[in-house]
């Protein structure tokens, strides 16, 4: 299926993912393990360029491959068998080192290392810039009112500034796990049969240092065929990040509804019609985006099941990684792109934000009155007060002001100058800019 790839993810992890990508990152690992074990005198100086020449993924059929993989139970058996004949046609003594000391876990796993590394890559560069994106928004929206809503009900007044630098800071957080899992995740798999790389006694340890070094990746401690944790790991930091996503998507499609109007989408032809509806401006972006943080928990969920494999090598727990992953990068690299292409044309409806903070004729400056009026009353008695002032104003249908001041019990304790500077939103926003200011301070230490 490709029909929908364009919309689901993007074309640079598509490739990263390819058929052609998983053989030639095989083949990458195959290629310096010769280099290795000729660095280690284990095997003819000669035979590593013998089998470097054979080493190229269009060399390989892949219905061929496929087929085979089919009936040995993985695609590293069938592959290594391929590049074995391939070199001996040019070389039998070179043949004869292909994947010395390996096992087929050793050619997947870093393989898809090497694969990861590449994801990282594009994820890291992608988040780069809906930070960016981010802080231009919280920097320039500062101090732009916004209805604060709890429950999907109006609160009290924010800035929408302060809507940005929350998504802001949360995607923040996403880079550093970044950072701190690729320490974790970009290192070498190399133990042979059962992790002791017995078939190389003594040059064991010297090869997997060559070939870490090769390969540009970190030297574990130990092979970890049955140790799942990495893999995982990669997993649920994409998981963790597609959900914010999710929740800024969330955000921004309640806050495009026609009843609300305070943000859209960036428009452009053919983007968001409707089959029928002429005038239907849809949130595409945003769909595609939740679409993806409603797939990826589950895919999540299938990885940290496979985390339980058995003895030192696992049945079926690790085959269920080779799909699962891949489709969790390509649908977390489809959000973040829409997410970029949203937040950088993300147009901003300053009149409808307004207009919403008027909606409710004042009863969002509620818990500002009952604060004020709370410091001469005591707390429960202003609150007992304001709600009654409040349900009054809901079932007269009268304004929040006109309430307040036909109210007895509180026009005694308030003028009417002290009713009208609670019921403005521009002084109760507590410490929205101070926080936004901290956000934008850690996020610029992050960027640099």
């Amino acid at each position: 299926m490709r029909l929908l790839d364009p919309l689901f993810t993007t074309d640079r992890m598509r490739e990263i993912f390819s058929d052609a990508n998983r053989l030639q990152r095989m083949l990458d690992f195959e290629a310096a393990l010769a280099r290795a074990l000729a660095q280690a005198g284990v095997a003819p100086a000669a035979s590593a360029p013998a089998i470097q020449a054979q080493c190229h993924a269009k060399l390989y059929s892949h219905e061929a491959l496929a087929k085979s993989a089919a009936l040995a139970g993985n695609l590293a058996i069938p592959l290594v068998k391929e590049l074995t004949t391939l070199v001996a046609q040019s070389d039998s003594a070179a043949a004869g080192v292909v994947h010395l000391g390996a096992t087929s876990q050793d050619a997947i796993d870093t393989g898809l290392v090497l694969q990861l590394r590449e994801a990282f890559d594009d994820t890291a560069e992608k988040l780069a810039r809906v930070s960016a994106a981010l802080q231009r928004l919280a920097i320039a929206h500062r101090e732009s009112l916004l209805a604060g809503r709890t429950w999907l009900q109006q609160a009290s007044p924010i800035t929408l500034g302060l809507k940005f630098a929350s998504w802001l800071d949360a995607v923040e957080r996403h880079r550093e796990r970044l950072v701190e899992s690729r320490k974790r995740v970009e290192v070498l798999q190399f133990g042979g049969a059962v992790g002791t790389l017995a078939a190389l006694g003594k040059d064991g340890p010297h090869v997997a240092q060559a070939l870490a070094g090769e390969l540009k990746l970190a030297l574990p401690e130990i092979p970890w065929h049955a140790q799942r944790d990495r893999i995982a790991e990669v997993a649920t930091t994409f998981g963790l990040l597609t959900g914010t996503l999710g929740k800024i998507a969330r955000d921004i499609s309640l806050m495009s509804q026609t009843e609300i109007g305070e943000l859209a989408e960036p428009s452009a032809p053919g983007r968001g019609g409707s089959s029928t509806l002429p005038h239907k401006r849809n949130p595409v972006g945003c769909g595609v985006i939740l679409a993806a943080a409603i797939r990826v928990p589950a895919l999540v969920s299938t990885m940290l099941a496979a985390m339980v494999q058995e003895h030192e090598r696992g049945l079926g727990g690790w085959h269920a990684e080779w799909e699962t992953l891949p489709e969790i990068c390509m649908l977390t690299a489809g959000a973040l792109a829409h997410s970029i292409q949203i937040l950088d044309g993300l147009q901003i409806h300053q009149a409808a934000m307004t207009e919403n903070l008027n909606a409710a004729h004042g009863l969002m400056m509620a818990e500002c009155v009952a604060m004020v009026l709370a410091k001469k009353i005591g707390r429960a008695a202003a609150h007992e007060l304001v709600e009654r002032a409040s349900h009054q104003a809901i079932d007269t249908g009268k304004s929040f002001r006109e309430v307040l001041l036909g109210d007895a019990e509180i026009s005694k304790n308030f003028s009417a100058a002290d009713i009208d500077r609670s019921l403005d939103p521009k002084q109760y926003t507590g410490a929205a800019r101070e926080m936004i200011d901290r956000v934008l301070a850690a996020s610029k230490k992050t960027s640099s």
